[in-house]
């Protein structure tokens, strides 16, 4: 990982699209931004309460078969394609590009999740966060967004701070945004004592000097002012830490 600012508070890295663990299984092609599954790394088990950050890639017609989850907040961005998601609860629903779904697993729930298309893949993002407590009661949501609903601004995708407006409601102080940036500029502010994560989804933004490409993550600490300019999909975690949850 590159680090971009000497001073130990506050602190920001990069960490670059090929410093991720990456598997390809045929039917799927997966990074993994943290330690999960087959790829370990003792300093990179988490950014925060922000567990896991996965950039999947699904073949046509396959998928995650019926798997069990617990005591996590699951959030699901849907990139390109549709993602057909069925659990134990009996929520049936097909996420398509732009929209997001949320399970909290809380005391139990199993789920499959699958490439809706016969013909063409689904890229999407899964993003774990760790929950504030224990046992809390299982959740599953599904919002539809358009593009115009996160083009040169920041859309609130999902948050458990009383004072953000989002749909979608988890069970952490931490909150989620996406943002399509088109050759303009946005900003993003980080107090202190919290964590900032900054993935660029596609295309090629700067953020406060710093160019980040397809893939690539720029990790926050502490107080900043992020300045963001180029054309890019990005999608944005502020978490706190990772002792605030179980």
């Amino acid at each position: 990982m590159e680090t971009t600012s000497a001073p130990s508070a506050p602190h920001a890295a990069v960490q670059r699209s090929n410093a991720r663990g990456y598997f390809d299984h045929g039917w799927l092609q997966t990074y993994h931004s943290f330690s999960f599954a087959d790829y370990y790394d003792p300093q990179n088990v988490h950014w925060g309460a922000l567990r896991v950050f996965n950039d999947d890639v699904i073949a046509p017609g396959r998928g995650f078969g019926t798997h069990p989850h617990r005591d996590m907040e699951i959030l699901t961005y849907v990139l390109d394609g549709e993602l057909e998601h069925r659990d134990s609860m009996g929520n049936v629903g097909i996420v398509r590009p732009g929209g997001v779904q949320y399970v909290s697993a809380g005391t139990g729930i199993a789920h499959s999740e699958f490439n809706h298309s016969k013909t063409a893949p689904v890229r999407l993002v899964q993003m774990w966060v760790l929950p504030r407590a224990r046992g809390l009661r299982p959740q599953y949501g599904q919002v539809d967004y358009t593009m115009a609903e996160r083009q040169n601004r920041w859309l609130t995708i999902a948050s458990g701070d009383p004072n953000v407006d989002a749909k979608i409601s988890i069970w952490q102080d931490a909150t989620a945004a996406v943002a399509r940036l088109e050759s303009t500029t946005l900003s993003r502010r980080l107090e202190n004592g919290r964590f900032g994560f900054l993935f660029v989804a596609d295309g090629e933004v700067t953020a406060n000097g710093t160019l980040l490409g397809r893939g690539d993550a720029l990790r926050l600490k502490g107080t900043h002012e992020i300045m963001l300019t180029g054309s890019g999909e990005l999608v944005y975690w502020d978490v706190p830490p990772a002792a605030e949850g179980p």
